[in-house]
């Protein structure tokens, strides 16, 4: 079944991941770094991975630099949970303009999450890229 557990936890890992995609939506790094956990990896694919939450923060903020009018989706396709961890399987769709075009980008995160004094957080996410576009002019 590509979704277990509570009702209540699949709900706040859901929540995880729209506060996730909200944050870089609206650059916000306070926010955005509030999804992750102090001891955490974000594992870029051709990117390498960034290890320990300020780093990973320091890697978000330099990368969104690029990106000033991101529009950020994300929607999971899978959630096994037991008891504190969790491993997540979302979709993402990043759509943003460069070089006079608008580009849309999708991509696939896997991720392993943990409850952390009642709280849910992102302990690792690892992203791959599935297919890259151009799409207006």
């Amino acid at each position: 079944m590509a979704f277990s557990g509570s009702l209540e936890d699949r709900i706040a890992l859901r929540e995880l991941l729209d506060s996730y995609a909200d944050a870089v939506c609206r650059h916000d790094a306070d926010a955005w770094a509030a999804t992750w956990a102090e001891a955490c990896e974000w594992e870029l694919d051709g990117f390498g991975t960034f290890c320990g939450k300020a780093l990973v923060v320091e890697t978000w903020r330099a990368a969104m630099k690029g990106f000033p009018d991101i529009i950020f989706q994300a929607w999971p396709g899978e959630m096994t949970i037991e008891d504190d961890r969790a491993v997540m399987r979302s979709y993402t769709a990043e759509t943003y303009p460069r070089d006079g075009h608008i580009h849309r980008d999708l991509g696939e995160y896997t991720d392993i999450c943990a409850k952390i004094d009642g709280r849910w957080y992102f302990v690792r996410r690892r992203f791959r890229a599935l297919h890259r576009q151009q799409v207006a002019q």
